[in-house]
């Protein structure tokens, strides 16, 4: 508590003390707003922080704020009495208030409640940031995200179209006969991708474990056991880079459905998409950061991988030996990590920097070539490639896709190749054998897709650090508050 010693501190429990447990407040500050011929005249119960306190001689106005939006609290000292109206006068910005009274215009045309009788709720003990200018510093709107939602509205909207791209999404799911699980947190393996992992010590078992980053084997694990539609979203880990599209701390949906493919699983990311842009913005349309509008609606784009990279080479790409295609991408001023000299990242490497930053409107970007892809299935006509997609929307990718591979001889033996690559890298070999094992039993035809959370919404919203659509993003420790 500041300034809080003694005698203030022991003042103070006393005052918290007096508080009501509850407050039953029956209308929003939208609600009111936007339905104010239905409210007028109307006795309505609101409840919010005081945001501003304006003084008229005998009468008093107080803006509180509520999760919609802001309502003005109209104090007349004719009707309240000295008393009553002295005290109102001694409220501050950050108190927590409720009023009660009813519902009409000022003068001025502001929707107003006409306060019979208020009720002090929670008193604010620190001062707010300045009203006018809000919480300006990035970091500081990042570590103290209250701080954030109580002065910008706008930051307020931003998590709760966050919250409904989410609930749309397992709402679309559901309707389509899916059904979502939980699958393991803590991991023996962090097989499904290439990250590098937290490290957990189980300590009753005596066992280093992961947190995950991926739930990948365990949702196929899932079509295997006979579940045909299944999903999760869910948190993911890579203790990996902290910039403007990645965080160590994500949130992924992933869904797979039995008996279908990548192109099955191409429209049905369409149609979800732009459900919840529709859910979260109402339109299929939204704006980026540089102004461009980007298009949800409708069939999207769909390019070649390896042709994308051919035509800003200009030779085609796949007719190139591995070491050739790495000579390429190392001409083009690209270097390669300590243990990364390796064909599936020097295609990484090559498609980020000439395809994707021209990749805007959304774009599924198929057919990736075999080494990039060990749990897809090859493409038909073109064993050098897999039915593969990732989804690129404003220069990022949002999604990833395969035509899962069910093939199990072939799948230990995409298991075995990437482990003694990852042995000649100095990698620790984590592959999950037990999920072969699980497709021996025989595993359907399937398609799965797993869309990142946290791009999708700064797609939505127009933001362009990701640290702008999570609301508590890590950061490096600073000095503990006391």
């Amino acid at each position: 508590m500041p300034n809080a010693k003694g005698g203030d501190r022991e003042e103070l429990r006393t005052l918290f003390g007096s508080f009501p447990y509850s407050y039953s407040a029956d209308a929003s500050s939208s609600a009111i707003r936007e339905s104010y011929s239905k409210y007028e005249g109307k006795t309505v119960s609101v409840a919010g922080r005081v945001m501003a306190v304006r003084k008229a001689g005998k009468l008093l106005f107080i803006d509180i704020a509520d999760r919609s939006g802001r309502i003005q609290l109209y104090f007349d000292f004719a009707k309240l009495g000295e008393k009553a109206f002295d005290s109102a006068k001694r409220l501050n910005a950050g108190d927590i208030i409720g009023g009660r009274g009813a519902v009409f215009k000022t003068k001025a045309g502001e929707p107003s409640v006409n306060v019979d009788e208020y009720t002090l709720l929670s008193k604010a003990l620190r001062v707010l940031p300045d009203k006018w200018h809000g919480v300006q510093q990035a970091e500081t709107r990042y570590r103290k995200r209250y701080l954030d939602l109580i002065m910008s509205q706008e930051a307020k909207d931003l998590f709760i179209k966050r919250s409904m791209v989410i609930s749309s999404i397992r709402a679309f799911l559901d309707s389509k006969g899916y059904l979502e699980f939980e699958t393991p947190v803590v991991q023996p393996l962090y097989a499904g991708d290439e990250a590098a992992p937290f490290k957990v010590h189980v300590n009753t078992l005596n066992e280093e474990h992961y947190l995950r980053i991926s739930n990948e084997l365990y949702l196929k694990r899932l079509i295997i056991g006979g579940m045909e539609k299944v999903y999760e979203v869910y948190k993911a880990f890579r203790n990996e880079d902290i910039d403007s599209t990645h965080s160590p701390e994500f949130t992924m949906i992933e869904f797979y459905e039995a008996y279908v493919d990548y192109n099955y699983m191409m429209a049905l990311t369409e149609e979800m998409v732009s459900n919840a842009a529709k859910a979260a913005t109402g339109s299929t349309e939204v704006k980026n950061s540089d102004g461009n509008t980007i298009k949800l609606n409708g069939r999207w784009k769909r390019i070649s991988y390896t042709k994308s990279i051919s035509d800003k080479l200009g030779f085609d790409i796949e007719k190139k030996s591995d070491e050739e295609v790495m000579k390429t991408a190392e001409d083009k001023g690209i270097k390669f990590e300590k243990g990364k000299r390796h064909v599936a990242h020097a295609y990484d490497k090559l498609f980020g920097l000439l395809v994707q930053p021209d990749l805007v409107q959304p774009t599924f970007v198929i057919d990736f070539p075999k080494a990039m892809s060990p749990l897809a299935k090859e493409k038909r006509g073109n064993p050098k490639l897999t039915e593969r997609f990732e989804l690129y929307i404003d220069g990022m990718e949002i999604a990833n896709s395969y035509s899962e591979l069910n093939n199990p001889i072939v799948q230990r033996e995409n298991f075995e190749a990437q482990g003694k690559v990852m042995k000649e890298e100095g990698e620790k070999e984590q592959l999950d054998f037990d999920f072969v094992e699980a497709m021996e039993t025989g595993m359907p035809p399937t398609g799965g897709c797993g869309i990142g959370i946290d791009r999708l919404v700064m797609v939505l919203t127009g933001k362009r650090s990701i640290k702008e659509v999570i609301l508590f993003p890590m950061e490096k420790r600073g000095k503990p508050l006391k």
